[in-house]
């Protein structure tokens, strides 16, 4: 194999594994919270955060409503959220 045919195909096995790689990050680098947490909102903001599952939300946070909690980013509630919170009481209000 000549010198030039060795370069390519190595060129090609890392381009192959970055790929294979970078798939992997993406597919958790865009979740709303990393594994053991769950997203909160802040009360009157579209402002979120991820607290320890079971724990309870921080003051000034409260949990997303049941069947519409953001999983990844721009997913259907995600962008959802962008335009609604939620008041003191739990309601969903639009956003200010």
């Amino acid at each position: 194999m000549s010198k030039h045919m060795r370069a390519a195909v190595l060129a090609s096995a890392l381009a192959f594994a970055a790929g294979l790689l970078s798939a992997c990050s993406f597919t958790t680098a865009d979740a709303i919270c990393s594994n053991g947490e769950d997203p909160v909102i802040a009360v009157g903001s579209t402002a979120g955060a991820c607290v320890k599952s079971g724990e309870a939300a921080p003051k000034g946070y409260l949990r997303y409503p049941a069947g519409k909690v953001p999983q990844h980013v721009g997913d259907k509630w995600d962008t959802y959220w962008e335009s609604h919170t939620l008041d003191e009481n739990g309601k969903i209000v639009p956003a200010p």
